[in-house]
């Protein structure tokens, strides 16, 4: 009775989008694991529910009946399928027969999962091959597909990772702040928290966790991952809701709402550790009492050609309050193929199905580009990629980042320059006017003037003319062809105006000078009194005080603070301090 009730509750979810009270942690991990122990039926059913089944102590003899037979169709997916059958080798604990147990056994001897080519490939590949490592501690190289022991495996496995907490902690993550890719950093370090039984690698992967959560706690505007990300894909940036990262604010802060099913990656999490963020993170999480400015320091993907430097530095802004966040990087190609770098979103009271995001973008492709991030050989390259990120190679996409672009934002105002090079593929740019924008009005100073929802003024000035273009699906692509151009954005909440005319107004008293030649530049006083001079590939200044790029932290704001290379961060909410501290592998609360 308990499975069939599950059942029809998780498939009404699925049909009409319906979501339970969830009013703790606990509750809402359990309603994860449910709507994959009991839905969809177990005709259908793969690694996930067999797993979550495991997890729950149900239908053993039905779960060793099913992984026999999906391990017999042979295993596929590389690192991809190294995490779900290393959960249920760990979930196991006697539930499953020992044929199926067997089959477990000696899929790892003859299937070779690819190491992959990027951070998180690494990071699933190496956390799994521990802790099976860890599960038959004494099988010898003949039992492994790497050829080695497990004593080998577990030590490559460790150094690999311990490296990588370090160079996260002193120098930012690479694949940062992926609405999509969160998932699988968290779902490795759960892993390891959950089953790791070296006391010292365990202690790591929970801090880890920690800051992981604490990464995207004020980046997060009631569950959306707001601000720059260097790995996104296109329907979760226009649709903010989309992402993995919904599922993993709606479990660790009950804010937003959860995916109708959730993703396999908030599954894994929840099955292993399902690590339970502290106090002081649950409040950064979720205060948007008073607006602020949060700023990081990350690092390029590994550049594998053209650069002295394997890692470039990302520094990034993001403004938040509770009616928007505007967050950027400094633009560039920071990150190949899906790389987002500014937007402003803004609050909606149900985000399912709206396009509550604006943002411009210049539509670059190149064999350069690839080949700078890439070992594959450069002649079917684009041909390559484009099989799986389908719109890379398009004069219309809306993602990507460019070398031509340069960008700086002070609270919520952001100038975003181009300077685009004869012989460039696609010159000109693209602006996102989603479908939903409740009011635009193109006032003839050339300022476009945008009400958001019930929240948010957007105002934007293109230094050149523009068209537009209709976007399948509904709303308007801002279109302008010129190589020299750019885009001065200012922000407001709905509360600080009568209506959209008073916020116009306001925008047209702000003195603005702009010029094109030799580079694009802007000067702006903002509506928050702040005057912002920028040129193209200089360094930008606000009140005549130079931008430090030098002294940029890894976190800086009212709710973290992390030096570079200290491997070191500091959480801080009212009163409360908790400290991570990696050097030591300790973890501090104190009173202030």
């Amino acid at each position: 009775m308990k499975t069939l009730l599950a059942l029809a509750f998780a498939t009404l979810y699925m049909q009409v989008g319906l979501r339970a009270e969830s009013p703790d942690f606990a509750t809402r991990k359990l309603e994860i694991i449910d709507a994959y122990a009991h839905y969809p039926g177990p005709g259908d059913a793969g690694y996930a529910q067999i797993a979550a089944k495991l997890w729950h102590h149900e239908d053993p003899a039905w779960c060793s009946k099913r992984l026999e037979e999906i391990l017999a169709a042979g295993p596929s997916g590389d690192m991809f399928w190294m995490y779900p059958v290393t959960a249920i080798a760990q979930l196991d604990q006697g539930q499953l027969t020992p044929s199926a147990r067997q089959a477990l056994k000696n899929s790892w001897k003859t299937y070779m999962p690819y190491r992959g080519d990027t951070e998180n490939h690494f990071l699933l590949y190496y956390s799994t091959l521990y802790l099976m490592s860890q599960y038959w501690p004494t099988d010898g190289p003949e039992t492994w597909f790497t050829g080695k022991s497990s004593a080998d495996n577990m030590e490559e496995a460790r150094q690999w990772i311990e490296n990588w907490v370090k160079l996260t902690t002193t120098r930012g993550q690479g694949e940062y702040d992926s609405p999509h890719y969160m998932g699988v950093y968290l779902i490795p370090m759960s892993y390891l928290a959950g089953w790791a039984k070296d006391p010292a690698m365990k202690k790591r992967a929970q801090m880890m966790l920690e800051y992981l959560i604490a990464d995207y706690a004020p980046e997060n505007l009631e569950g959306l991952y707001v601000g720059a990300h260097a790995r996104v894909y296109e329907d979760q940036l226009v649709e903010r809701w989309k992402g993995v990262s919904s599922d993993f604010g709606w479990l660790w802060f009950g804010v937003g709402r959860r995916l109708p099913m959730p993703d396999n990656y908030v599954l894994y999490y929840s099955l292993a550790s399902g690590y339970e963020p502290p106090e002081i993170l649950k409040k950064i999480g979720t205060d948007r009492t008073a607006p602020y400015t949060h700023i990081e320091r990350k690092r390029t993907r590994n550049r594998w050609r053209f650069y002295d430097d394997l890692h470039g530095p990302v520094y990034k802004t993001t403004y938040v309050r509770k009616e928007y966040a505007v967050g950027s990087d400094q633009g560039g190609t920071l990150q190949p193929i899906q790389e987002h770098s500014w937007d402003v979103t803004w609050s909606v009271p149900d985000p399912r199905g709206v396009q509550n995001t604006f943002f411009t973008v210049q539509p670059f492709s190149s064999i350069h580009e690839l080949q700078t991030y890439f070992v594959f050989n450069p002649d079917p390259a684009i041909e390559g990629v484009v099989k799986s990120k389908k719109t890379y190679d398009s004069p219309d996409k809306l993602l990507g980042g460019s070398p031509h672009e340069k960008i700086f934002q002070d609270m919520d105002t952001v100038v975003a320059l181009y300077d685009i090079p004869p012989g460039t593929r696609f010159p000109g740019i693209n602006g996102f006017f989603s479908k939903d924008l409740t009011e635009t009005r193109e006032d003839p100073s050339g300022w476009i003037f945008m009400r958001a929802g019930d929240s948010t003024f957007i105002a934007c000035k293109p230094l050149q003319t523009y068209e537009w273009k209709p976007i399948a699906g509904g709303g308007r692509r801002l279109f302008s062809p010129y190589p020299k151009n750019g885009v001065v954005v200012q922000v407001a909440a709905q509360a600080e105006y009568p209506d959209l005319a008073a916020f116009g107004r306001a925008i047209l008293k702000l003195p603005l000078e702009t010029s094109l030649e030799p580079t694009p530049r802007v000067r702006f006083r903002t509506l928050r009194g702040r005057n912002i001079d920028f040129t193209y590939g200089g360094v930008p200044s606000v009140n005549g005080t130079p931008t430090d790029y030098q002294h940029w932290p890894l976190f800086g704001g009212p709710f973290l603070e992390a030096a570079v290379d200290s491997e070191r961060l500091v959480m801080k909410y009212g009163r409360m301090r908790r400290t991570l501290d990696f050097r030591t592998l300790n973890i501090t609360d104190t009173l202030q």
